[in-house]
């Protein structure tokens, strides 16, 4: 299993725009950041996790030819924006693309993008069959997938974990129950949003208190803000098993 970070920033990307902090106009690619996703390649697989804005330019940037999937996390517009550009794998795989997600954010989707779901369909919209998941176990094909229920501020959020490998973004709480799901994974990816604290996401510090709960062999933190600072800084900070993720970093599990 190969995992893509296609975006690893937070609502706003970076640079923000108007913004001439230090990391905004940084030279270093690591700083530039499209708002958070990921690719996950199995054998015989292709899945994204989220479609935010820049979810076009992730997919041409990454190469991803082929898209089985699509799992939402939240239906926040930072992880659901783009869903649109799946039109372009309706047409070249001539059938609809499967969406998975809890029912309050499908139900957000329909609203969203009412014309996908209209009884009079304009030719060329995204073609989109909706699949709702609860907090428990389920299989796309050969590929079990155990989401991870966790507090975005007040909204529940899935998180998602597949064999030894778990992803989860937009959280400021995860439970006991919860974390004993993710416990034995081998790479986590969570968000980490900045240094300060906030009232929706881990900030650095309590990011790195769930890493010692769960202790993964590697950890990467994501959905970073320009407060964060830069990567070259925040990274020489971090314990040997803990990185700052960048775009398009690749983890291929086999390596793990």
């Amino acid at each position: 299993m190969i995992i893509s970070l296609l975006g690893t920033g937070t609502s706003q990307g970076i640079p923000v725009i108007g913004c001439d902090c230090e990391v905004c106009t940084s030279l270093d690619f690591r700083d530039k950041r499209f708002r958070s996703s990921i690719h996950i390649q199995t054998e015989d697989q292709s899945f994204v996790v989220d479609t935010g804005p820049d979810f076009r330019m992730q997919a041409l940037r990454n190469k991803i030819k082929k898209l089985d999937a699509v799992l939402i996390t939240h239906a926040h517009k930072d992880h659901t924006a783009g869903l649109d550009d799946i039109r372009a794998y309706n047409y070249t795989q001539k059938k609809d693309m499967p969406v998975y997600g809890r029912l309050e954010t499908l139900e957000q989707l329909k609203k969203e993008f009412s014309y996908a779901f209209s009884e009079h369909k304009y030719p060329g919209i995204p073609e989109i069959t909706l699949v709702e998941i609860k907090n428990q176990p389920f299989s796309i094909g050969k590929t079990e997938i155990t989401p991870i229920e966790v507090m975005h501020y007040k909204l529940p959020v899935f998180g998602f974990r597949i064999k030894d490998f778990t992803y989860i973004t937009d959280a400021n709480y995860i439970s006991d129950q919860e974390l004993e799901k993710v416990k034995g994974t081998k790479v986590l990816i969570l968000n980490a949003l900045q240094k300060q604290e906030h009232i929706s996401h881990f900030n650095l510090e309590q990011a790195l208190e769930v890493v010692e709960k769960i202790k993964p062999q590697k950890a990467y933190f994501t959905h970073i803000a320009h407060k964060m600072g830069l990567h070259r800084s925040v990274e020489s900070e971090l314990p040997a098993n803990v990185h700052l993720a960048y775009d398009s970093l690749v983890i291929d599990m086999d390596l793990i």
